[in-house]
C-alpha cells in the first residue's frame, strides 16, 4: 500500500477520439503527497486556468516525458496496425523512463489484456484501469500534462487553418471545416486522421463529386 510520502508514475493521454489535431500521451512520476496538496484531478474536470497552473507547478517538480503523435503520425502508422496497438507502443516506450508501479489510465476495454500485454513487453509492474486519471494522482497529473500540451497544439492549428472546433468528429463546426477544405481541393492529411470513419466517408463523398489531389 502506498504512504503519502511515495512517488508514484502515471500514464495518460488526450487526443484519442478527435478527427484532427495530435494525440498525446505522457508520463509523470512525483510524490504523491506533493500531487494531492496541488490538488491534481481528471484534466477533464478542470478549468483551463487551473490545469495551466497546474501544468506549471508539475513541470517544475516532476519528472515528466511525453510524446505527441501528429496527424502525419497517426495517418503512417493506422495504415498498419489499430489505435490500440499504437498507444501500447507509445506507452511501453515511455515505460523506459519509469521505476516502481506504473498506474496507466486504460485504453482497452479489457484491463487484464492490456496490463498483461504491457507487464510482457516493458518488464514493468504495471496496474491499468479504467478513469485511472480520476483514481491515481500521477495519472491524473499526466492527463493534465498531455491535456495542455494538446490545446497548445490546437492553438496553433487554429492560427494556421482557421477556426474548426473542438476537432471532435461530433461537433458540427468540425464537420462544416472538413467540408469546406475538401471542397477547396486541400490534402486534409497534415491535420486530420484519415482513417476515421466519419473522415472517409466526406472524403469520398467529395471525390465522388470531383477529382481530389
Amino acid at each position: 500500500m502506498l504512504t503519502e510520502k511515495e512517488r508514484q508514475c502515471g500514464i495518460d493521454e488526450a487526443g484519442r477520439g478527435p478527427v484532427i489535431g495530435p494525440m498525446v500521451i505522457s508520463l509523470v512520476c512525483c510524490d504523491i503527497d506533493f500531487l494531492r496538496e496541488i490538488g491534481v484531478k481528471d484534466s477533464k474536470v478542470l478549468t483551463r486556468k487551473k490545469r495551466s497552473d497546474l501544468f506549471g507547478r508539475i513541470m517544475d517538480r516532476c519528472f515528466v516525458r511525453y510524446r505527441i503523435l501528429y496527424p502525419k503520425d497517426l495517418n503512417r502508422l493506422m495504415s498498419m496496425e489499430s489505435l490500440n496497438k499504437i498507444e501500447e507502443d507509445e506507452i511501453v516506450s515511455l515505460l523506459q523512463n519509469a521505476e516502481g508501479t506504473v498506474y496507466i489510465d486504460c485504453y482497452d476495454v479489457i484491463e487484464e489484456r492490456a496490463q498483461e500485454i504491457i507487464r510482457g513487453r516493458s518488464g514493468k509492474d504495471v496496474v491499468c484501469r479504467h478513469k485511472a486519471d480520476a483514481t491515481f494522482p500521477a495519472v491524473s497529473a499526466a492527463s493534465i500534462v498531455s491535456k495542455v500540451i494538446r490545446d497548445a497544439e490546437i492553438e496553433k492549428l487554429h492560427e494556421k487553418y482557421g477556426y474548426f472546433g473542438s476537432g471532435y468528429p461530433s461537433d458540427p463546426k468540425t464537420i462544416d471545416f472538413l467540408i469546406k477544405f475538401l471542397k477547396e481541393n486541400k490534402d486534409p492529411s497534415d491535420i486530420v486522421r484519415m482513417h476515421w470513419s466519419t473522415v472517409r466517408r466526406l472524403f469520398d463523398t467529395e471525390k465522388n463529386q470531383k477529382k481530389l489531389f
